[in-house]
């Protein structure tokens, strides 16, 4: 019992990294309607891959040094939100691009995604927090919290494969599902492509503005604090 309730608990993790909207599901969204599920899934398939990079990063403990060293960090949110406006503007052109003209086995969703992916500091944020505590060897009694009457009924085993197997199964189903969804019916994702290439550019244009935002204040912070010393 504890297994299988390890195992969901890691799906329900994985889909809690994977749905919000943000950035990397602007990508796949704009991949899907404009070039079909495949290239949808390649844009999905980008993004997890950088979580597993993380994963193994944050399993030798490497991902905590962006963390501790700022500039870095600051670096890699820089370039991030540069490469954002950069794929805005490329999801842009792309609302005057047809369903049919643009399905192209030659997509360059994935390394879109790969890319920001590793940039993202929402990412980064995730492996050094809930990741590393998933990673830790634990059980958390899920229900205790409410009540102890119902203590032992829902324990999720941390550190335990099937937790992380859960994790990516819950990410695989999302970079599944959700280009599926957006490009099932051909009639309909040919009429929304420019609307949702539109909807992708403005996402990608206020969290690349966000980005620069935040990685300009912490330079600023970071010099006045040197200043100090």
């Amino acid at each position: 019992m504890a297994l299988v309730t390890t195992l969901l608990a890691g799906v329900v993790f994985g889909l809690a990294l994977a749905a919000p909207p943000g950035p990397m599901n602007a990508v796949i969204a704009e991949e899907s309607v404009l070039r079909g599920w495949r290239s949808g899934f390649k844009a999905g398939l980008g993004a997890m891959t950088a979580d597993f990079v993380f994963f193994v990063l944050a399993l030798f403990g490497a991902v905590a040094v962006v963390e501790r060293v700022p500039t870095l960090r600051n670096a890699m949110v820089a370039v991030g939100g540069l490469l954002m406006l950069y794929f805005a503007y490329g999801a842009a052109r792309g609302a005057r691009e047809s369903f049919r003209a643009s399905a192209t086995p030659n997509s360059r969703g994935f390394s879109k995604a790969f890319v920001l992916a590793l940039t993202n500091p929402y990412q980064i944020l995730f492996w050094l927090t809930v990741g590393v505590g998933l990673l830790a060897p634990g059980r958390i009694d899920v229900l205790s919290y409410a009540t102890e009457a119902l203590a032992g009924l829902v324990v999720v085993e941390t550190g335990h494969p099937a937790l992380l197997v859960g994790l990516f199964g819950g990410i695989l189903v999302w970079i599944v599902g959700f280009p599926w969804a957006l490009s099932a019916a051909e009639s309909r994702t040919e009429r929304a492509a420019p609307v949702v290439a539109v909807l992708s550019a403005a996402v990608l244009v206020a969290f690349g503005l966000y980005f620069l935002y935040d990685a300009a204040t912490g330079f600023a912070l970071f010099e006045r604090l040197s200043g100090l010393l």
